[in-house]
């Protein structure tokens, strides 16, 4: 079975827009695990544009299992490991994007990176890199000693041809399994695009958030993410 997080930032998006505490991000994780979920994402991002540091420690008791995205920023691995997530995805962070734009880029000096991976394990954390689709970048996050990598899908999620895209995700995919790194995918996905990603054995679990949320406003949370799993997993509907 193809495992599903269900990300929450956009709930707190919505929240942010008044911060009078409405819509509640602990009825959201709840009505998500209600639906499936196998984690809830939520990515603390150093502007605090949407989760602010409060939501990761109030909801860390409620949830069955928690995926923190993060950049490597000293405060925000200092909540990390405070609040101790089952795992921790490194994702980068422009001020000026409106969501994120792509993977990490590896091909520089990745001193620091690897520092902040090793703290992350040694206080207990899973930890995985958002990364592009090629396999240079899955052998980077090998050599890094990340235990899982999370496949940025949102060029294959916006392309009107996807099919080289979704080969290129297939083939990292295998290549990272191979290497025995947990895979994952996300960025992009949404009730038409997941049936291909579903199909791709070795990734392990998605993460998916804007599409949800924004089924969850006709049919509800609980229902958007029982669609969701319904779709990843359609021989155990």
């Amino acid at each position: 079975m193809t495992r599903l997080g269900v990300n929450i930032d956009h709930i707190a998006t919505l929240r942010q827009q008044r911060k009078e505490g409405q819509p509640n991000l602990a009825d959201a994780a709840r009505w998500a695990i209600a639906g499936g979920a196998d984690n809830i994402t939520m990515h603390l991002r150093e502007d605090r544009r949407h989760i602010q540091d409060s939501d990761i420690f109030d909801l860390r008791p409620l949830v069955n299992e928690l995926n923190f995205e993060c950049a490597t920023a000293s405060d925000i691995i200092d909540i990390a490991i405070q609040v101790t997530p089952e795992w921790a995805c490194i994702v980068p962070e422009k001020r000026t994007e409106l969501t994120t734009e792509g993977g990490l880029y590896l091909a520089g000096n990745n001193q620091h990176l690897q520092s902040t991976i090793q703290k992350l394990q040694d206080h207990g954390i899973q930890v995985s890199l958002f990364i592009n689709p090629t396999p240079l970048d899955v052998e980077i996050a090998k050599s890094l000693n990340a235990n899982g990598i999370e496949l940025h899908t949102g060029t294959y999620a916006l392309s009107p041809t996807p099919e080289l895209e979704l080969a290129a995700i297939k083939d990292c995919a295998s290549l990272a399994a191979d290497m025995a790194l947990k895979v994952q995918a996300g960025h992009g996905l949404n009730y038409s695009n997941i049936i291909a990603i579903s199909q791709i054995a070795q990734i392990e679990e998605v993460n998916i958030g804007h599409s949800i949320i924004c089924r969850a406003v006709e049919v509800g949370l609980t229902t958007a993410t029982q669609e969701m799993k319904r779709l990843l997993n359609p021989t155990n509907s």
